[in-house]
């Protein structure tokens, strides 16, 4: 980035489905360019390389230089992140046992920081893939640490875990459901305790019925039933320098609305 600091407007949003997103009003190209973000990164784009190459994105949204991750297996995960800058360097890959072939993560190395961009795996119902999920915590928290020995991070994303009973409409009927297990929000807890703030709860500690998540079942977005399992955690060293941090309810394509954070680095 620029050597003088300057305030970063940085947005995140699982699109649940990139070629879906690019069919609706307003379309994903017009929503990134509206939202006049630095960084955009995107979770669960279900694409293919030569999927992605044929939206044309380079040329639709010409500020931005693209780093995707896919996943080996087709039509499924797979993250993407739009930058103003090109990155100094890339990772796909943190290290875990599983999940790593899915195109979970895009790290970007930037001249003041490392931006993470990550779409955690789900514990499924009934806590079906738990184990897999606890290994990938265990294995995101030693990659950040590792990236944040060399310069603070930035990581975002849909991290599929409502942290408190604030974060979700119902804390007593899913207590113990998937994204709401006292394993998944205490892997979440030593993911905070290992150097990094929640941004919206640092800005926001009492903010009720805010959400990034609704399911498509009994209009439950229009009821606002929903929960907050996407984030913005930035590391302590830099906390302060968090100007604001929002959550764009008023974007609509997905089942996830964007978070966004600004941030003077």
């Amino acid at each position: 980035m620029d050597e003088e600091i300057r305030e970063l407007r940085l947005v995140s949003w699982n699109v649940n489905g990139l070629r879906a997103v690019m069919k609706k009003e307003p379309s994903f190209v017009e929503i990134v360019a509206a939202s006049g973000a630095d960084v955009f990164a995107i979770q669960e784009t279900k694409l293919q390389a030569d999927q992605a190459a044929k939206l044309e994105l380079e040329r639709e949204l010409p500020g931005y230089h693209i780093t995707w991750s896919h996943a080996e297996r087709k039509g499924y995960s797979g993250t993407a992140v739009f930058s103003r800058t090109e990155p100094l360097s890339v990772r796909h890959h943190i290290g875990a046992e599983t999940a790593d072939d899915e195109g979970r993560v895009c790290a970007l190395e930037f001249e003041r920081f490392w931006f993470v961009d990550v779409y955690t795996p789900n514990a499924q119902d009934g806590l079906a893939r738990i184990d897999v999920r606890l290994a990938w915590d265990a294995a995101y928290r030693e990659f950040l640490a590792e990236l944040a020995a060399d310069k603070p991070v930035v990581t975002c994303g849909d991290f599929n875990v409502a942290h408190n009973e604030i974060d979700l409409k119902n804390p007593d009927s899913n207590r113990g459901n998937a994204g709401f297990s006292d394993e998944e929000r205490g892997s979440f807890n030593e993911l905070l305790d290992s150097g990094l703030v929640d941004t919206f709860r640092m800005r926001h500690p009492d903010v009720e019925d805010a959400y990034s998540w609704w399911s498509y079942r009994m209009r439950a977005r229009e009821r606002n039933v929903g929960w907050r399992i996407d984030y913005f955690l930035v590391s302590e060293a830099i906390a302060e320098r968090v100007t604001s941090a929002s959550i764009l309810s008023e974007v609509y394509g997905s089942d996830h609305c964007p978070v966004e954070l600004t941030i003077e680095l």
